[in-house]
């Protein structure tokens, strides 16, 4: 039994006007996210997996149903600094130093949170404080974006693609340094990608959205014990599971 959910996503539909009509986005999406669960959103391309992250997020506003974190609204969530995001491109000052960069949420937002030299500890990059974003390999800047996204201290971290611009190598490389990280902030993830194998080795829960407009499909349970390995990868049950997410989506 899942615990009080934080999340809780309630028949949430998004109509976009265009000049030829309205377009459904999404339609009727309703799921729930317990505080520290890793959940992950795969669907078609154009599915609206990143409309429902900006939707929970408060970047943008539903056309019907509600979204609720604890008992506040979105965007009261948003306001009290709930949220925070990493996108596919890491989104880095080049002018600032690492440690700047990290700095960054606190010094707009006026208040203290974590340490950002011990987040850069927590995200392998002792010792990098000083260099700047053009010396850091593409996979490091992601680790310093972050180490920037958990400087306040979100309740839900947003995850949008953020390993898609990386080679096979290093994005392997992240799912494990993700995972690590994860487990000692605890923070909620919900991380939108489009590789299954991505979704199951990473996730409590995978969401599948279908074709627009996007209802929820499946909602398939990762039980694989963690901490996970590499060996994971190769079992006959996780290759099951991918095939089955698969077969959904097609």
């Amino acid at each position: 039994m899942m615990a009080e959910p934080l999340l809780i996503v309630d028949r949430v539909g998004k109509v976009y006007p265009t000049r030829t009509g309205p377009v459904q986005a999404l339609e009727s999406i309703s799921f729930q996210a317990a505080a520290g669960e890793f959940v992950s959103i795969i669907g078609p391309s154009g599915s609206g997996k990143s409309t429902l992250i900006k939707l929970i997020g408060d970047l943008l506003q539903p056309t019907q149903g509600s979204i609720t974190v604890g008992n506040m609204t979105a965007a009261e969530a948003r306001r009290q600094g709930a949220f925070s995001w990493v996108f596919q491109n890491p989104v880095l000052l080049p002018w600032r130093r690492v440690i700047e960069n990290v700095r960054l949420p606190l010094e707009v937002l006026g208040r203290g949170g974590r340490d950002p030299r011990e987040l850069l500890r927590v995200v392998g990059l002792e010792g990098f404080e000083d260099k700047y974003p053009s010396e850091l390999s593409g996979g490091m800047q992601q680790r310093v974006a972050l180490a920037r996204a958990l400087t306040f201290n979100p309740r839900i971290l947003l995850m949008d693609e953020p390993f898609g611009a990386l080679d096979e190598f290093t994005r392997n490389t992240m799912q494990f340094e993700l995972l690590r990280i994860w487990s000692e902030v605890q923070v909620t993830v919900l991380f939108v990608t489009h590789s299954l194998s991505e979704a199951v080795f990473l996730s409590d829960r995978v969401l599948v959205l279908s074709p627009r407009p996007a209802t929820i499909r499946q909602v398939a349970t990762v039980s694989f014990p963690r901490p996970r390995s590499a060996a994971l990868k190769d079992r006959p049950e996780f290759e099951e599971l991918v095939r089955c997410l698969r077969k959904q989506l097609e």
